[in-house]
């Protein structure tokens, strides 16, 4: 039994690695792509008027929010990262954890590091976006200083736009925030986990 547990537990450590760095890189890639080929508020319709590329960046929280002083939130940011190791470490090896909910959390991990390496060393390697192509340049003669690097941003759907006549929304856009890769990972996996697996959120913790 005790044999069949360790290698259920190296199996869910190898598909946290691969969920976690494949995550990581697929952001990384695509901010790097946008920001080295597009100036700031550029943008362009993939499909239609209701999804875009539009560059921009986010000195605050996912979705454009913001929260304090850049440097408490990526300070933060780092004590939620190094929460969610913790917490991954722990149910990895409680077999009552599904994988799927495993998986989710370490996509919320994933997103969480995705938007920390923005913070961290994009001011530092990165020209500003301004009217311009970034570019990259060597350490500590970007835009900005270690920790108040900007989250690159990219992805906007504008599905649709509610009736003039109602009111306090009337003419809004249904749902306006520009969004990339990790923040996609971040929510989407919460959303799961409060409709599917919310059961075992405070389980590791109970005595």
């Amino acid at each position: 039994m005790e044999e069949g547990q360790n290698k259920s537990i190296i199996n869910r450590t190898h598909i946290v690695w691969i969920v976690v760095l494949g995550a990581i890189l697929i952001d990384q890639i695509i901010k790097i792509a946008v920001k080295l080929s597009m100036y700031l508020h550029e943008g362009f319709a993939v499909c239609g008027d209701w999804f875009y590329i539009y560059f921009t960046e986010n000195p605050g929280m996912a979705f454009g929010m913001e929260l304090g002083s850049k440097l408490l939130l990526t300070l933060f940011r780092i004590f939620a990262v190094s929460f969610l190791v913790y917490y991954l470490h722990k149910i990895i090896r409680k077999e009552i954890f599904t994988t799927g909910y495993i998986i989710c959390v370490a996509l919320i991990l994933a997103g969480a590091v995705g938007n920390i390496i923005d913070c961290l060393f994009y001011g530092e390697i990165f020209t500003d976006s301004a009217g311009r192509v970034a570019s990259l340049v060597p350490w500590g003669e970007g835009y900005g200083t270690f920790l108040h690097g900007k989250v690159v941003d990219m992805f906007y759907f504008p599905l649709f736009r509610w009736p003039e006549w109602m009111p306090l929304i009337g003419g809004d856009i249904f749902f306006s925030p520009i969004f990339n890769f990790a923040d996609a990972c971040i929510s989407c996996s919460v959303i799961i986990v409060a409709l599917f697996y919310n059961k075992y959120v405070s389980y590791p913790f109970r005595k």
